[in-house]
């Protein structure tokens, strides 16, 4: 195998393709992919990093071991480049220690209660990893195995598309679940995620996105100061273990109301029972959305400091804010930075916890000759 591999989207190409605006996007500077090697897993396989960079000089860094998303560049508003996303700089620490730093996150993301589930008669006992229950797919989640990857030139910036195979009965999960993730930097700044997946018997399915980000730049403070919009007007309310009760509260007159802004920090230690049972924010959202399928923007997230603005679109029903609450300074990241309490927050695109266990929730369940569709990105400006 080729360990280093560019692919350079050549101006001949683009002409060729008709793509009139080509021209201005690369300015002298071509978008590329680069490959090259990013250590062994713990069975001695290899994993790729993969790195992908748009004509504006913004870069992302994608390994094909868990689809983890190892960094993330994004302007401030004097066009200073800075990695947004925590995690480690190699290998070594996802194989060691990781709050599911930037990770596509399956078979089923988020919590199930119990580890246990009954579709068509049947119930299904899953591997849990959270107390009593199943979290993020497993014990050996999506984020933890190699994905067959393939670098290429899309209309819409350079791509990375992962595709695995799940066998039926992996971590608990019934049916052999095919899916692809596509991840594409697009020429607007924005990481673009599609997901698909087919299987060969009924199964559930919930397949999101989990980066830390801080918009401040990876390691440079807390992140109570981000100023916050959340496109919902209710959200799920949990119990003390984080598994939703069932019901479907409105956000208004609560600390869980940012239809208008508000920063992270502003009520994030009101005496709220949600507050404390999710040691600050970590709930599902229920997003506004007008159309199924649609791109919807879920949320708007600003740094005042350095001006970038993080925009967060999605085909999901739901919207998972958590705020860095288990992040406790026990854990060292890229260039050495120590990660302290509520250094990162996630906007994880998604269906609700526990809906194969809650019928009025939206539906997670897929079915031979369906296609489970995801489309979330996120895209970054400056204000």
């Amino acid at each position: 195998m080729n360990h280093y591999l560019t692919l350079t989207l050549a101006l001949s190409l683009a002409l060729t393709a008709g793509c009139c605006n080509c021209r201005k996007q690369s300015g002298g500077k071509p978008m590329t992919i680069k490959q090259e090697p990013f250590g062994t897993t713990k069975d001695g396989k290899p994993a790729i990093l993969y790195t992908l960079r748009n004509a504006n000089g913004v870069t992302t860094r994608i390994t094909n071991y868990g689809g983890i998303v190892i960094s993330l560049t994004a302007p401030d508003r004097n066009g200073k480049l800075d990695d947004v996303v925590l995690g480690y700089d190699n290998l070594a620490g996802y194989l060691q220690k990781t709050p599911y730093f930037g990770c596509l996150v399956g078979r089923y993301g988020n919590r199930i209660a119990n580890g246990t589930f009954t579709l068509d008669g049947q119930t299904y006992n899953l591997a849990t990893n959270n107390g009593p229950n199943a979290l993020h797919g497993g014990i050996v989640g999506f984020d933890k195995v190699l994905w067959k990857a393939r670098p290429y030139e899309s209309d819409k910036g350079p791509a990375l598309e992962l595709t695995y195979v799940s066998k039926d009965g992996e971590e608990g999960y019934p049916g052999t679940l095919t899916v692809t993730a596509v991840y594409t930097l697009t020429a607007d700044n924005a990481l673009r995620l599609d997901y698909t997946a087919t299987t060969d018997k009924a199964t559930v399915v919930n397949l999101t996105q989990h980066s830390y980000f801080n918009l401040a730049g990876q390691g440079n403070g807390d992140i109570l100061g981000h100023q916050v919009v959340i496109n919902a007007d209710a959200f799920t309310p949990v119990d003390s273990t984080l598994i939703p009760t069932g019901d479907i509260r409105p956000v208004k007159g609560t600390p869980f109301d940012f239809t208008t802004p508000h920063t992270i920090g502003a009520r994030i230690n009101q005496p709220d029972e949600q507050l404390k049972f999710g040691g600050g924010y970590d709930h599902n959202w229920v997003l506004g959305k007008p159309l199924a399928n649609d791109l919807f923007l879920a949320a708007t997230v600003t740094e005042p400091t350095s001006g970038r603005v993080l925009e967060v679109w999605t085909t999901e029903p739901g919207l998972q804010f958590y705020c860095g609450n288990f992040l406790d300074g026990t854990i060292t990241g890229k260039s050495g930075k120590v990660y302290q309490y509520r250094y990162g927050f996630c906007m994880e695109p998604q269906h609700f916890p526990d809906s194969p266990n809650k019928p009025l929730f939206p539906t997670t369940v897929l079915r031979p000759g369906d296609t489970y569709r995801h489309t979330m990105m996120y895209k970054f400006g400056v204000k």
